[in-house]
């Protein structure tokens, strides 16, 4: 049997905020897998024990470039290692020549990205002076660009740790600048369910089965309560399918079709996103730093 250590309790209760013993429990019956355990506790805990997905994990920021006319732009996140650095000009200034390179020369990667001409020299070239001149690691994570088949709209939020790029057409910039900010605020994972991974689906299934086993109910019933919870999880993470912010009585798509409008696509970013970052304990390292002098 694997061992199940403190640290690997607490990684599991920081991702999903369930009580301890439940992370050692669901750990051993995991036998020392992770993502298993994380799932067992969403079974016994449901949501609660996912509601930490959503937190900033490292540091950074989202910047965006459009051009005069919203048919072309670019999204680009860029990470560095403290949320002080995050807020440096020169690094915002960075990640905004980085937002508008990507829009206009159309780079196949973030390698090529880095490989395009940059005052003087290359975007790597000037990264890597911005990190001795900061004192901080900087690195360039993603980047989409979207050339429009309607109109672009955009939106920063949270002092720029999310952003969004979304492709509208038809209906007005009003409306256009509604779907930004929706999506900011609910984090669609695809535009439509077809967009929507298949092994996000057979894991929600997964789980909606083992539980809905244990209401002891005939294997009918137990069926349509699954597929119930497989269509609620789709309507909650696609855009079309959600409540409109501004409105919970009308779905995005319901709202696109009285405008005569449609998303053709879009681009969510929010800052950190499933990057592990290390949290030290300071009280810990204080106490252990006191323990080791009382020692000597």
């Amino acid at each position: 049997m694997a061992e199940i250590t403190a640290g690997m309790v607490k990684e599991l209760r920081e991702k999903t905020d369930a009580p301890m013993m439940e992370c050692k429990k669901a750990l051993t019956e995991a036998a020392g897998d992770l993502e298993k355990a994380e799932e067992i506790l969403r079974v016994k805990l449901g949501s609660k024990a996912s509601k930490a997905a959503s937190r900033v994990t490292a540091e950074g920021v989202v910047g965006i470039h459009l051009d005069a006319a919203s048919k072309l732009g670019a999204i680009v996140e860029v990470n560095c290692e403290t949320d002080f650095v995050a807020k440096n000009d020169d690094f915002l200034a960075f990640t905004g020549q980085l937002a508008r390179l990507a829009a206009e020369r159309n780079p196949a990667d973030v390698a090529a990205l880095s490989a395009l001409p940059l005052d003087g020299g290359s975007v790597e070239e000037v990264r890597t002076a911005l990190i001795g001149k900061i004192g901080e690691n900087l690195s360039i994570r993603r980047f989409t660009r979207i050339e429009a088949k309607g109109r672009l709209a955009s939106y920063i939020h949270g002092g720029s740790k999310i952003g969004v790029l979304v492709d509208v057409v038809g209906g007005d910039e009003a409306l256009a600048k509604d779907i930004a900010m929706h999506i900011a605020a609910s984090k669609p994972k695809a535009l439509s369910r077809d967009g929507v991974p298949t092994a996000d689906v057979d894991r929600e299934r997964s789980i909606a089965q083992q539980k809905a086993a244990e209401s002891g109910k005939p294997a009918e019933i137990v069926a349509k309560m699954v597929e119930g919870t497989v269509q609620k999880y789709l309507k909650e993470v696609t855009l079309l399918g959600q409540a409109f912010v501004k409105d919970d009585k009308l779905t995005i798509e319901q709202l696109l079709k009285s405008k005569g409008a449609s998303v053709a696509s879009f681009a969510l970013y929010v800052v950190g996103e499933g990057i592990e970052k290390k949290v030290s304990d300071f009280a810990a390292e204080v106490a252990a730093q006191a323990a080791a002098a009382a020692g000597r």
